[in-house]
This record gives C-alpha cells, structure tokens and sequence, in this order.
C-alpha cells in the first residue's frame, strides 16, 4: 500500500458513501448517503469516521476494519449499537433501545474489505441476517466506500 500508515496517523479527510438495504417482513428498504469524514489508522486498524443524518438526527458512526478481516460497525446516539461481522463465525451484541436492550445474533454470510492507491481508498461489502431470540429479524446489505 503506497499511503504509509503514518499518514493515516492522524488521519485524512475522506468522501464516505454508505448504502444500506434489508429486508424485514417481506418489504425491501433501502438508503443511501454521502458525508464527510475520516480515515485513521490506529493500532493496526483503519476507522471510517462519519456523521449519518436520519431524519433530522446525527449519528456518530466509525467503522472499525481490523487486520484479521473483522468488521465492526459502531454507532452512536439514541440506539447505540456495535455489530461485529466475523465471516467464520456467528457474533453476538445488544442493541440499546429506549424501550431497552434487545440481545441480537449477527451471521455474516458475506465480507469483503478492499483497498486502493492514488488516492487512498477502499471498500467494505457486507452480507448479514440478524435474529433476536431463535428468530430472524432480517437480512442487511452494507455497501462502504471511501476516498481520501
């Protein structure tokens, strides 16, 4: 990779384009943004760092790619959540509602992370179900791309 790590140090600006899409009761949504944001590189891990607006409200949200291919999918706010998507194995994680917090089961069924040179960019494709209690909430697709 031709951007040294130190760069990233501090981390660089970057264009972040996320779309998501999923499937809960038979309806298909899907979402799709633009934000600005950064790219850091930390402890042998890069951080996508960006704000999403939904509906009125920023969510703080850092997508963590940790060297041995693992992704984690942190945001912050009124319902904070983590996911970790580990293609060889399944993941577990609470999601905090007003109402409370609901454990979640996390399958990744696909991961790919991918990055490029000139200028700096990369890619995160994620395929995952989530089920709560032995039943299945819905099936998620997460499309990241960012550009330094």
């Amino acid at each position: 990779m031709l951007v040294l790590s130190r760069d990233l140090k501090n981390g660089l600006p970057a264009e972040v384009k996320m779309e998501t899409s999923y499937i809960q009761n038979g309806e298909t949504h899907q979402h799709s943004f633009e934000e600005k944001g950064r790219v850091v590189y930390m402890n042998n891990s890069y951080y996508i760092r960006f704000e999403e607006t939904h509906e009125e409200a920023t969510v703080p949200v850092t997508v963590k790619i940790n060297p041995d291919g693992v992704v984690n999918l942190i945001r912050n706010g009124e319902r904070a959540m983590r996911l970790t998507f580990n293609s060889d194995r399944h993941t577990e994680t609470n999601y905090a509602t007003p109402a409370g917090i609901i454990p979640l089961q996390v399958l990744t069924d696909d991961l790919r992370v991918s990055y490029y040179d000139r200028p700096f960019s990369g890619r995160v494709y994620i395929d995952y179900k989530l089920h709560a209690n032995g039943q299945k909430l819905g099936e998620y697709q997460i499309r990241l791309r960012f550009t330094t």
